[in-house]
């Protein structure tokens, strides 16, 4: 902010000076002045400011003479010396070359002024010596320790001597006044003529010998309306003549103030004719001693150029030709000014070689001289792959602010080009580069763009190149582009490119960038996009296996449970079989096969017991708010164990055997319980080790009936019941073994002298209260036999084989059995092999009864059904008389 203060109130200050100075100048309306930066011409009475042209915005440099700066002389030679200055400026703008500084807006005059534009000025060479008089003051921080190198000596006093050529030969013309303050350096670095204020036009007809009329040095005179003596020839004061030579000897002294310390003339004379003529003569014996500053290539040619004698200094051309000026830096210097003239295979082949010049020259020579020649060449497309390495490798030694200032405005409009396809691949290969000294604006306005327009390029080192620069910074795109541009891109490319290179890279490049990516960002692009690559590849796998590696071990991400079960492992787990795999693959892809379904065993077992615990807690708490009661009851099992419980995984998934911890209801503090409590406990302790010995029984609740459906036709039942019907008569037919049961039967129903033989001990009535009263008590056995009778003494069977006699005498078979038997030996057998046989492990009554095949089974009910029943069976069959059922009953 500070630094922002400072330009700004450098502006307002300028500003509010050229309010005062320019009111009413023409100038104004067209150019706009900004900063005072410099001095130039005699006695450096013009003021240099930037600017730029109000209308195409194109930088400019104001020239500005203030007319007040007269005052101290009179009118009379104020007239002069405005006459002298309006001179100079008319006939500069009549000059056009490249040594010669360009006019852009001619001489305009107001009351308070005259002004001038022209192209782009840096300082005045005499500025850049360290002479500071109309300066802004301070100083300005761009000449400050200036210092010139020899290359920017030897190419700038090149440039004067082509200048002079021109002036002497073509146009005809004398400076007159060669010296730092008319030499004006541009903003690149060149040196151009200025200052023709005391010029001489040749006054020959055309074809004739040139004439330059005289006129001697005026004492009388102020200084500023004459040439300057430091630098003016001999010949004024010898011969009292003048020619081009003159102009040499000025350029003579040029070089050696440049060379001095101090940057003072030779003579010394600062307008003093007097010492100037002692000079003159202390010329014609010039020691060399005194040359010693100058450098050592130049010293004898200096030498010359200061002679008495005219004729014998050299001439501009004879000067260009000499040793100092073959220099490596000066021929790149001169070939970058003339490169219009040549042709794209000699630039090419001029290019090619530059960068090894550039890694020679100073820095500041490459920015402001080399660099916007090569600006100019970016409107060929066909160069511009052979001049971006040039500038790019000036850009590797610039500073970031170098590189915002003067490099990048050059690069932008480059980075759209996409023809020819080089330049994309120079500009992927020097990313890095680009990354460091772009700011990031500019990175997501300008660089970003570049880059997709490369992953959809057709070129495979190109492809390559971008998605290895792509996570370097990553951080600088922001997550919009990243969801809805990038990650796009890289996946087409990944799933449409016929280079597996290409798509490896792809997998990579997916990698580096999951730390810049969110979670469900991953979940959603990443994860589902793995799958539907293509390509089986043992390279396209582990980079497959890489990303979900480390999707898996990133603390930001990881892959949910669910995922792993539904969409990784369903793929990672056919590519186990893969014949591409070498072993340290297939042991990388198991690892992480293996490491996923722990994961999911793990998350799932613990989120399967949290609800297990939440579930127990639950019972535990509908068992507090019920009453109690003195039976312990086993919990049934569920269907889903039922029907799994015969597929041998009953000791992976079920348990049919109660814990005795699990079914007693927790236990108090041992202190606190009393002689009765710890009494009633250990009998239901004992209790509950009985019932784990036997078969489990069905809580007591109450059955409620299923709704009564209207009953069809059944030609099984109704033969059966006409065969009941037979049996209940006492015919001679029949075995007399069944009818003394089934008499024996029934008089033990109607007597009501039946008990309960139901080894869990409570059935129906747990005191052993005589079973089949009219009054309708009901017998509830595990076994399953059901005896209804219509006055209602019922036997529920859990089963629900039923089968309904108007008679008294109602018996339901087991399993998948429905007999119309009326005796009751096969029924009873049953029942006596429930009570002998243990209860089955599992609890399953209906595979144990379905596969007992040790009991054997009374048919003989079925032999009047029997088209040839045989009277005689076998003797094996054991049949029971009246004591024995009564034995049994008991």
């Amino acid at each position: 902010m500070e630094v922002f203060n400072k330009f700004y109130s450098s502006v307002t200050s300028t500003v509010s000076q050229l309010s005062g100075v320019l009111p009413g100048n023409p100038v104004t309306r067209e150019f706009e002045a900004t900063q005072y930066i410099a001095s130039a011409g005699p006695g450096l009475l013009w003021k240099v400011y930037t600017g730029y042209k109000k209308s195409t915005k194109q930088e400019a440099s104001i020239f500005v003479f203030e007319k007040k700066q007269l005052d101290r002389w009179s009118k009379a030679d104020r007239d002069i010396m405005l006459d002298i200055l309006k001179r100079g400026i008319l006939q500069l703008t009549k000059l056009r070359h490249p040594q010669i500084l360009t006019v852009q807006h001619s001489l305009e005059e107001s009351r308070e002024s005259l002004a001038f534009a022209t192209e782009p000025v840096f300082a005045s060479l005499a500025n850049i010596l360290g002479n500071t008089d109309n300066m802004p003051q301070p100083t300005p921080s761009h000449l400050v320790n200036y210092k010139l190198y020899e290359v920017e000596i030897k190419y700038g006093l090149m440039q004067i001597a082509e200048g002079l050529a021109f002036l002497h030969n073509d146009v005809k013309l004398l400076h007159h006044n060669i010296s730092p303050e008319s030499i004006v350096v541009n903003q690149q670095g060149a040196w151009k003529i200025f200052g023709f204020d005391f010029c001489i036009a040749n006054q020959s007809p055309t074809g004739q010998a040139p004439f330059w009329p005289f006129s001697e040095y005026c004492q009388a005179m102020p200084a500023l309306t004459q040439s300057s003596l430091d630098y003016l020839a001999p010949e004024y004061i010898l011969s009292a003549t003048h020619s081009p030579a003159s102009d040499i000897f000025s350029l003579g002294m040029l070089v050696y103030t440049i060379h001095s310390t101090g940057h003072q003339p030779l003579g010394n004379i600062s307008g003093d004719y007097s010492k100037f003529r002692r000079f003159v003569n202390e010329l014609r014996n010039l020691p060399t001693s005194k040359l010693l500053c100058v450098a050592e290539g130049l010293r004898e040619y200096v030498k010359l150029m200061l002679n008495v004698t005219p004729e014998l200094r050299p001439d501009p051309h004879q000067l260009l030709k000499i040793s100092y000026f073959e220099d490596v830096g000066v021929k790149t210097l001169n070939y970058l000014d003339s490169l219009f003239q040549w042709d794209n295979l000699q630039k090419s082949q001029f290019y090619k070689g530059l960068p090894q010049i550039i890694q020679k020259m100073p820095h500041r020579i490459c920015i402001y001289r080399i660099l916007p020649c090569l600006a100019k060449e970016f409107v060929n497309p066909p160069m511009v792959p052979f001049i971006l390495p040039n500038v790019l490798l000036i850009a590797e030694n610039s500073a970031k602010e170098e590189f915002i200032k003067y490099i990048l405005p050059v690069l932008k409009p480059v980075m759209l080009i996409q023809e020819p396809i080089q330049i994309l691949l120079i500009f992927m290969q020097k990313m890095e580069l680009l990354l460091k000294l772009t700011p990031g604006e500019e990175v997501k306005t300008d660089i970003l763009p570049m880059l997709y327009r490369a992953l959809e390029s057709d070129a495979q080192q190109i492809q390559e190149l971008c998605l290895s620069v792509l996570p370097t910074f990553a951080s600088l795109i922001d997550y919009p582009a990243m969801k809805n541009a990038l990650l796009p891109r890289i996946k087409k490319l990944c799933l449409q490119t016929n280079y597996l290179s290409v798509r490896v890279n792809c997998l990579l490049c997916l990698g580096k960038l999951l730390e810049h990516l969110d979670k469900w960002l991953v979940l959603d692009e990443i994860i589902p996009f793995l799958p539907q690559i293509p390509s089986r590849e043992p390279a396209v796998l582990m980079g497959i296996l890489g990303i979900y590696k480390l999707t898996l071990s990133h603390k930001k991400l990881g892959i949910t449970k669910e995922v792993m079960a539904t969409k990784v492992l369903p793929f990672l787990i056919p590519l186990c079989v893969e014949n591409g795999l070498t072993l340290n693959q297939f042991n990388a892809l198991m690892a992480l096969v293996k490491q996923m379904l722990s994961k999911v065993e793990a998350e799932h077992r613990t989120k399967l017991e949290q609800l297990n615990s939440i579930q127990k807690e639950s019972k535990v708490m509908e068992h507090a708010l019920t009453p109690t009661s003195d039976n312990l009851v086993p919990t049934p099992q569920t269907d889903i164990d039922k029907m799994f419980s015969g597929l041998g995984i009953d000791p992976f998934a079920f348990s049919s055997k109660p814990q005795e911890k699990e079914a007693l209801p927790p236990l108090k503090d041992a202190m606190s319980l009393s002689m009765e409590d710890k009494q009633r406990l250990a009998q239901q302790q004992e209790t509950q080790r009985k019932m784990s010995r036997q078969a489990p029984t069905m809580p007591t609740a109450k059955v409620v009936p299923p709704p009564q459906l209207p009953k069809a036709v059944d030609l099984t039942s109704s033969l059966l019941q006409s065969n009941l019907t037979q049996l209940s008569k006492p015919q001679s037919s029949l075995n007399p073994n069944l009818t003394h049961n089934n008499n024996s039967m029934t008089y033990q129903m109607s007597t009501n002298n039946f008990m309960s033989a139901s080894p869990i001990g409570k059935v129906g009535n747990p005191i052993g209260k005589p079973v089949g009263s009219p009054v309708g008590d009901t017998i509830t056995s595990p076994v399953g036999n059901t005896l209804n009778s219509p006055i209602g003494n019922t036997m529920s069977s859990p089963i629900g084989n039923t089968m309904n006699s108007p008679v008294s005498n109602t018996m339901g078979a087991m399993g998948n059995l429905n007999s119309p038997m009326s005796s009751m030996t096969y029924g009873f057998q049953n029942h006596l092999a429930l009570t002998s046989s243990p209860p089955p492990p599992n609890g399953n009554f209906n595979n144990k009864w379905t596969n007992q095949t040790n009991i054997k089974q009374d048919w003989s009910a079925f032999e009047s059904l029997l088209p040839n029943s045989n009277e005689n069976k076998n003797s094996s069959d054991k049949k029971f008389g009246n004591n024995e059922m009564m034995d049994l009953l008991g």
